[in-house]
């Protein structure tokens, strides 16, 4: 035991391991305009002014050289009930086939950049590319976000998407399973308030 009976922690060493991860589904077009859609985990927001995400990837993946060769992604959020259209978009590998043919997903062309975002997915972000960094194994794309897109059906009291209604799904690191969003905790920048 730890010091005022706190239970002591396991140490992991080096992984890649926090909570919660998404899932994402990233829309790109190949050299000859092909869509295609590579699943990622390893995202998030990086910036509020401009509103910006980041998602890394491998320089093996197909949709890596569309990215720096268009200068656009979209990120399209799954919900729940395409779990198993968004866990084949990361199997597959574009360069074998089409992935939107054989999940039965519809690519959409987005207006504002040179990128495909799917049709049937509740959430969809629109991103001009900002930045690259080399990390390591994976590359950071850092995207402006230009627009968010969400269906009428999962917008909440105050006309924003609801993560309740998006049902969006979470990726466990290490074990390799999906998850669902859980209950609703408390009011931001209220709750604290009960401190102090």
């Amino acid at each position: 035991m730890h010091a005022k009976g706190r239970p002591m922690k396991k140490s992991f060493g080096a992984k890649t391991l926090v909570f919660p991860t998404p899932v994402w589904i990233v829309g790109t077009y190949d050299k000859e305009g092909k869509p295609n859609i590579m699943a990622v985990a390893w995202g998030g927001i990086c910036c509020s002014r401009p509103p910006c995400v980041a998602v890394s990837l491998r320089k093996a993946t197909y949709s890596y050289s569309s990215i720096v060769d268009r200068k656009a992604f979209t990120v399209s959020v799954p919900s729940e009930d395409h779990a198993v259209q968004a866990d084949y978009v990361g199997i597959a590998s574009g360069k074998e086939g089409d992935k939107f043919a054989a999940t039965g997903l519809t690519p959409v062309r987005s207006d504002l950049v040179d990128a495909p975002y799917v049709g049937e997915f509740p959430l969809v972000l629109e991103c001009r590319l900002l930045h690259s960094i080399e990390i390591g194994l994976h590359t950071q794309f850092i995207g402006e976000i230009l627009d968010v897109k969400a269906e009428e059906s999962v917008l909440g009291e105050k006309g924003f998407p609801d993560i309740e209604k998006v049902r969006p799904l979470l990726f466990e690191p290490e074990v390799n399973t999906y998850h669902g969003v859980g209950k609703y905790i408390g009011k931001t920048y209220k709750i604290g308030r009960q401190i102090g």
